[in-house]
C-alpha cells in the first residue's frame, strides 16, 4: 500500500514540525507539504493533492472552518488539531466536513490513530470528546450560556471566546488578522444576536462561556 500523503496546516512551525515527525516515522504516511494560513493551504492543496489533510482551527486570517469546506470542495478529507477543548468544536468541525479532530493537549500518537482511521473511510473522534458529544445530543450538559451561544457563526464564537480570555478589541483584531473595526463589528453581531445591551454584558457572558468549557 502507497505511503498516505500528509498536509499540515498550522501557523506555528514548532506544531508543524512536530507533528511532522510523528507522521514521517510511520512507514505509510509522509508529510508531502505545509502551509501557515489559508491561502498557502488552498495552494497547496491545488499543487499536491495530498490524501488527507491536519488543519488547525486558529488560522491567521481565516477560520480553520473555512479551510475545512475549502478542502472538501477538492475532495480532501480533513482532520482538525486544535487547542479547543470544548465539544461545540467538534460539533462545527464534523458539519463542516471534517472527518476528525484532535485535541493538541493529547496530540502525538493520537494523530497517527486519526489518519489510520480516516484512510479506513472512518471517523475519529477522541474517547473523551465523543462521550461530550454525546451527552450533548442528549441533553446531558450543565445549563449555561452554551444553548444561546449556539446561534453565533462559527467566526463569531472565535471572537467571542477571545473575549472570554480578556483580549482587547486590539489584540483580537491582531491575533485574528482583521481589522479593529471588523472585530467591533463582530462585537456588535454577537450582542445582537444574544440579546445583551452593553459592552460590560458581552464581556461577562463571554468570561462565563470560556469557564463552562473549561469545566
Amino acid at each position: 500500500m502507497p505511503a498516505w500523503r500528509v498536509l499540515i496546516v498550522d501557523d506555528h512551525p514548532i506544531v508543524r514540525t512536530g507533528l511532522a515527525a510523528l507522521i514521517d516515522a510511520e512507514a505509510d504516511m509522509a508529510v508531502c507539504g505545509q502551509a501557515e494560513d489559508f491561502d498557502g493551504a488552498v495552494a497547496a492543496m491545488l499543487e499536491l493533492h495530498p490524501d488527507v489533510a491536519l488543519i488547525d482551527l486558529s488560522l491567521r486570517g481565516a477560520s480553520g472552518l473555512e479551510l475545512v469546506k475549502e478542502a472538501g470542495r477538492h475532495g480532501i478529507p480533513t482532520i482538525v488539531v486544535s487547542m479547543h477543548e470544548a465539544p461545540t468544536w467538534a460539533q462545527r468541525s464534523l458539519a463542516a466536513g471534517a472527518r476528525g479532530y484532535v485535541q493538541k493537549s493529547e496530540a502525538g500518537r493520537t494523530v497517527v490513530n486519526a489518519i489510520c482511521r480516516v484512510r479506513a473511510r472512518r471517523i475519529y473522534l477522541g474517547d473523551t470528546m465523543a462521550q461530550a458529544l454525546l451527552e450533548r445530543r442528549h441533553g446531558h450538559h450543565p445549563d449555561g450560556v452554551g444553548v444561546h451561544v449556539e446561534a453565533l457563526s462559527d467566526r463569531e464564537i472565535e471572537v467571542l471566546t477571545r473575549i472570554g480570555n480578556g483580549l482587547t478589541t486590539q489584540q483580537i483584531a491582531a491575533e485574528l488578522a482583521i481589522s479593529v473595526k471588523t472585530v467591533q463589528t463582530f462585537r456588535e453581531r454577537i450582542k445582537r444576536k444574544l440579546d445583551l445591551d452593553s459592552a460590560a454584558e458581552l464581556s461577562s457572558l463571554a468570561t462565563r462561556w470560556v469557564l463552562e468549557r473549561a469545566d
